[in-house]
Order: C-alpha cells, then structure tokens, then sequence
C-alpha cells in the first residue's frame, strides 16, 4: 500500500492519478493520524506531518518513506535506519518554486505590497500620508546575501543579478560563481537582503540572529523556521532593526493564533508553500512513482539519504 499522508487539492490529486494510477495512492489527511494504515503501509509519501518513531516501530510492511521535497528534519531518521526503512528526497524539483518565492517576498517586503493593497482595497490607496513612499525600495542597488548555495539559491542568484543586485553567498565552501564567497557572519552584516537556503540541522538551528545582520536589512525565509529564534527575530523587526521579514515557514506550524508576527506590518507571510505549485508536484510525484517502482524491483533507489 501506498500512502500520501497530507491535504491535497483537487489538482494535487489529479497528478497523483495521472502518475500512479487511479486509486493506486491512499490518501490521508495530513490531520489525521496513519494509525489506520499502520499494518499495510509499505511506501509513505510524506509532505510535512512527522515521521514519528512511533508510526515506524508499529508500521511492520514499511519500506520507503519518500519525502515529496528536500528537507527530512521531520522524519525519525534513526528509528527508520534501525528499521532498515528506506528514506529518500528529491533536490531540485522544487527549487524553481523556492527561488521564485524567495524573490516575490524580497519584493514584497521592500515595494509594501500587502499595505499598499490592504489601502487600496479600503480606498485609502490614494490618500495615504507620502512618507509612507519613502519606506519603499528596490531590489536593484542592493546586497542581498544567500545563507547556503544549493538548488534554489542557485537559481535565483543570476536574476537577483539580473536586477542589479549584487550577489554574495556563504555555503561550506567557496563554489566557481561570478558572486563574492563571505563567511556566515559578515554576510550577515553587510548585506541589506538575506535569503536563507539551508536545511534544518542541529548545527544550523537558530544560526542566524536577526541582529547579527545590518540596521535596516530584510530578512527572507523560505528554508525552515527553527534557522531563526523567533522571539529576537520579532524584537528586531518591532525595534526598526530589520526593515521588514519574507516568511514561508516558522518554528512551529501551523502558525497558531495570537503569533507575534501576525500583527507586525513589516512581516510578509505565507504558509509554508513556497515549494507547492503543480508543476513542482509533477515533477515530485515522477521521482516518488519512480522510487516505487524500484521498490517493487528490488532496484537501488534514487536520493536515498538512509
């Protein structure tokens, strides 16, 4: 049995048929629990509900959890390799998204597009007090630094470029790009944009402090909520020490109520669906119907990571 465990739309659900097969996939609401499905499941397709140690130790037929995506922080990684359960992920196939993403909330942010179309809407649009202008800006004539060089980052850097930015990155080692190598923290402090690109790992979590970076700088998230300590990450944006943050993800998700930043003008926000566009899907659906297949084959499986 095969199981996507999340809440797909009417159009992620046609792919998964067109792909696999229709009713070849169960699908169960991200929500609920796989309890279910325990004694049967032999493939999971995962998106973002954990992979609980639990859920493996009580699946006995489990031989693949196959992450839809690239980050597999959420999944048991010891207990499936005590299980001798295959994980696999899949760089690249959303990393058209997450660049494209990145760059609509580094726009966001600087041209205030959620305020200018809340006024608008309110037809207040045309009568807002003229500083309010003098808050905005462009991406072109600006450092904007990329915390890690991998798929997406890679992407987006030539049309950040492309736009007049300079572009300068850190990574674990200096690649051959025409951008400028900085280490992690001078990055920080010299660039007026910083996009974050790596995954979540005990070395990385709460590794960028939003003061560390420059008076004035935006902060753009697209990557895992835990990089950043959310708590000095709002102190910076209410204090003026950061102009404003590009958010798709945060610590703890859903964003429940009553969540700081969901009262902070300056925060653009959006739920964790930098990656979710149909054609990332399709691509991702190929690679997971592929794995599988190789599964039923007894063949060597593709981006296993355990």
């Amino acid at each position: 049995m095969i199981v996507l465990h999340a809440r797909p739309s009417p159009g992620f659900r046609a792919a998964v048929d067109a792909i696999f097969g229709p009713g070849t996939v169960v699908h169960v609401d991200e929500a609920a629990p796989l309890d279910d499905v325990a004694n049967d499941i032999t493939a999971l397709l995962h998106v973002l509900t954990p992979v609980t140690a639990e859920f493996i130790a009580a699946a006995p037929k489990l031989k693949l959890i196959q992450k839809l995506g690239v980050g597999v922080n959420t999944i048991a990684l010891d207990a499936a390799r005590g299980a001798g359960v295959a994980v696999c992920n899949m760089p690249g196939t959303n990393s058209q998204a997450v660049a494209e993403m990145a760059l609509s909330l580094m726009m966001a942010v600087l041209r205030r597009t959620c305020f200018f179309d809340a006024r608008t809407r309110a037809g207040e649009g045309w009568s807002a007090d003229p500083s309010e202008l003098d808050a905005v800006g462009e991406v072109g004539g600006r450092t904007v630094g990329l915390v890690g060089f991998g798929h997406s980052a890679q992407r987006l850097a030539p049309v950040l470029a492309a736009l007049g930015a300079k572009v300068v990155y850190t990574a674990r080692s200096p690649r051959d790009v025409p951008y400028d190598y900085l280490p992690r923290d001078r990055l920080l402090a010299e660039s007026d944009i910083v996009s974050l690109h790596i995954p979540l790992t005990d070395e990385t979590r709460a590794s960028v402090d939003p003061f560390a970076m420059k008076q004035g700088a935006v902060l753009v998230n697209t990557a895992r909520g835990e990089l950043v300590d959310e708590n000095r990450l709002v102190r910076a944006l209410t204090s003026g020490h950061l102009r404003g943050a590009g958010l798709d993800v945060f610590a703890e998700e859903p964003l429940p109520r009553g969540n700081r930043l969901l009262g902070l003008p300056n925060a653009v926000l959006a739920p964790h669906i930098a990656w979710l566009t149909p054609e990332t899907l399709v691509r991702s659906l190929t690679v997971a119907h592929e794995n599988c297949r190789r599964l039923a084959a007894g063949e060597a499986l593709i981006h296993r990571v355990v």
